[in-house]
């Protein structure tokens, strides 16, 4: 396993808790190649929360304000590229974390989804398990198809809901590889099982 990118239908998902539930599984490195909003806290603080011991690589730009990446960048007076980004060296698995979803602007031209292109890793899909999570997963996974990007799984968060993973699963052709509880419960993942499946 080389490794995977993390990525959710939306923002507060459970994205970072679940590329830490993953870090930890597998005894992975972490990297988040953008954060912003870490005037609010850093998602690698979830990591090392989760797992303390993995090896995490610093993010190759970070703004404080909680938005939009392009947006972020845009405050701090800077424009992210594409070419600034490059897999971390690294022998083992590798957990990269996007930010948001898959259609987040990173400039005025490319997107999260562009950076997968470019990283070339399958991607995992975080996604909620209620109301809405039909349309919100099936875009997401459309856009990884017509980019000709690998959905290697989704991870549902939330009270479970059978009738939203049996759509999904049978319109998305992708499989669901786990379901976590709800958000407020994600801490309890310190004591979790690990997760039983890699791409």
């Amino acid at each position: 396993m080389k490794g995977v990118f993390v990525t959710g239908t939306d923002t507060n998902v459970g994205k970072s808790w679940v590329a830490a539930w993953a870090v930890r599984s597998w005894s992975a490195a972490y990297w988040k190649p953008v954060q912003s909003g870490t005037s609010e806290g850093w998602d690698a603080e979830i990591v090392r929360k989760i797992a303390p011991k993995a090896q995490i690589y610093a993010s190759r730009h970070a703004f404080p304000e909680p938005l939009s990446p392009d947006q972020a960048a845009k405050r701090a007076g800077v424009r992210i590229k594409l070419s600034d980004f490059n897999l971390p060296d690294h022998d083992g698995p590798l957990v990269v974390e996007g930010a948001g979803g898959v259609l987040v602007p990173l400039n005025e031209r490319a997107l999260m989804v562009d950076l997968m292109k470019r990283l070339g890793l399958p991607v995992l899909l975080v996604a909620r398990s209620g109301l809405g999570t039909i349309n919100h997963t099936l875009t997401s996974l459309e856009v990884l198809r017509r980019r000709k990007l690998p959905a290697a799984g989704i991870i549902m968060v939330g009270e479970p809901s059978p009738e939203n993973r049996a759509a999904i699963e049978h319109f998305g052709k992708t499989k669901v590889v786990a379901e976590l509880p709800p958000l407020s419960e994600l801490g309890l993942l310190c004591d979790y099982p690990p997760l039983d499946w890699t791409p």
